[in-house]
């Protein structure tokens, strides 16, 4: 479908504006409707990022900014241009955690949860196709960090856990082919 073939009478930049748009609505309509899971950690790391960034940094970077506004032409002061770029990238980030945090679904367990289900949160021990072992935990999209093993609930690993158990095989779906993962255990931090 070629919208410009569709409206030839239609102004290029005029159409092209309203696709976009109704993308736009389209792609904030299906992540807003999508619901925020984090893990209790994971929501007092946003808090404290938030913190950290409104009480200790922005004022810094105030403070600099109003010393080198007082410094005169703003145009050409490296100081004042950087120091408003900042504040600009602290404001926004800011307004991004305190949505976050307002929409985030904290999910703990209430009582010992089942270790030989999976679910959000957990800590999984698994071997893969390669036979090597590896352990996850299962977080939401804010908290995840391979690095640190944190895996989103959406990664293909994770999803292959989820649809297994304590000692089942699931199927990891990946561009080159699929593989295997046998799920080792699985604990839950703040339960022994």
């Amino acid at each position: 479908f070629d919208p410009f073939k569709a409206a030839p009478d239609r102004n290029r930049a005029l159409l092209f504006f309203e696709l976009f748009s109704n993308h736009l609505l389209c792609v904030k309509t299906q992540t807003m409707d999508r619901p925020i899971y984090i893990t209790p950690e994971g929501l007092n790391a946003l808090k404290s990022e938030l913190d950290h960034l409104w009480k200790k940094e922005r004022p810094e970077v105030v403070a600099v900014v109003h010393w080198a506004a007082g410094n005169g032409d703003r145009s050409e002061n490296g100081d004042y241009i950087y120091g408003k770029k900042r504040l600009r990238e602290i404001d926004r980030r800011v307004r991004y955690l305190r949505k976050r945090i307002e929409d985030a679904h904290v999910v703990r367990a209430e009582e010992p949860p089942d270790h030989q289900h999976i679910f959000f949160g957990a800590q999984v021990t698994y071997v893969n196709a390669r036979d090597e072992e590896k352990t996850i935990r299962i977080v939401g999209a804010d908290e995840a960090d391979s690095l640190k093993s944190k895996n989103r609930r959406i990664s293909p690993v994770t999803r292959a856990v989820l649809t297994s158990g304590v000692g089942e095989v699931g199927t990891v779906r990946t561009p080159p082919g699929g593989g295997g993962v046998e799920v080792l255990e699985s604990r839950y931090p703040g339960y022994s």
